[in-house]
């Protein structure tokens, strides 16, 4: 884990200082053509189809350049697949463009980028829906990668970002029963690391807010704390970023205020980021003193 965590580094601090928009770089037109060549199937077993070969191809290739004498080609394989899986849309370039706009409609328009399904209806702009917009957008081009980055290396990383691919291609491309399939697989990958945001969120925010907002989402009729659905994902992070607003986390800002929502629903999220890596990094730094 080791070299995941200094590959994350490296490319979340280029992301970071650097912010821009990269979306040319992460291209996926060849997987498009490989799911194409599977129109005889369908549902399941086309997407299983479609992720096996790319993901066991990135797993063989991230094995073969393991140890000490191939450590520095690992690296940049490792760099070079995280760097492609985030996204599509790099998330900060999103999030400053919606905070700096000039005025409200170019703020609105760029507040569209946000959104989490590429053909989805736009959000209104209000400070709920930014919010919303804001974590579901980090979980599924930060959070999501990194997890099964950390987890099972490269081949986690494209496994899930190929899984959303799959779930967001066109109507024309993909077949109804593909396309739920894949949405029910790629919402299943982001049921444990949403989680983890949770905790994470209690931790640097209000942790009587978030919670309480967890277990009473869990606790409406209907809802299993087994439900492979990140949706509660949402009202967490609203309440804790109206808890923090409140608790004086931003001079002079309201919990009605789309762009002071937004704000902070960014420095939460990057607070989120900051709990993950120290994370990971103590349990690299156990596995060496061990």
């Amino acid at each position: 884990m080791a070299v995941e965590l200094v590959a994350a580094l490296i490319v979340l601090g280029v992301l970071l200082w650097w912010p821009g928009n990269v979306a040319g770089l992460r291209q996926f037109g060849w997987y498009r053509a490989w799911l194409d060549a599977l129109d005889f199937a369908e549902g399941g077993g086309r997407v299983a189809l479609a992720l096996v070969v790319p993901v066991v191809a990135c797993a063989l290739v991230a094995h073969f350049v393991q140890g000490w004498f191939y450590t520095l080609a690992a690296l940049a394989f490792a760099i070079l697949i995280l760097f492609y899986t985030f996204g599509p849309r790099e998330l900060e370039s999103d999030f400053e463009a919606v905070l700096q706009a000039s005025d409200p409609a170019a703020r609105e328009a760029a507040a569209a980028n946000l959104r989490s399904v590429p053909d989805g209806a736009p959000r209104a702009f209000t400070a709920p829906e930014l919010v919303e917009a804001a974590v579901t957008a980090s979980l599924r081009r930060r959070f999501g990668v990194l997890f099964w980055f950390f987890l099972l290396g490269p081949a986690g990383a494209l496994g899930y970002r190929l899984a959303w691919v799959t779930a967001d291609s066109d109507s024309d491309r993909v077949d109804p029963r593909t396309r739920h399939a894949a949405r029910r697989f790629a919402l299943a990958l982001d049921w444990i690391p949403a989680h983890l945001m949770v905790l994470a969120m209690a931790m640097v925010s209000n942790f009587d807010a978030v919670i309480g907002t967890w277990r009473a989402w869990h606790a409406q009729p209907g809802r299993s704390g087994w439900e492979l659905d990140p949706e509660f994902l949402a009202a967490v992070a609203r309440s804790g970023v109206d808890a923090d607003i409140r608790a004086g986390d931003g001079p002079n800002l309201s919990t009605l205020d789309p762009v002071g929502e937004l704000a902070d629903a960014r420095r939460l999220m990057l607070r989120v980021l900051v709990v993950w890596l120290a994370v990971v990094a103590l349990i690299v730094l156990a596995g060496w003193i061990a």
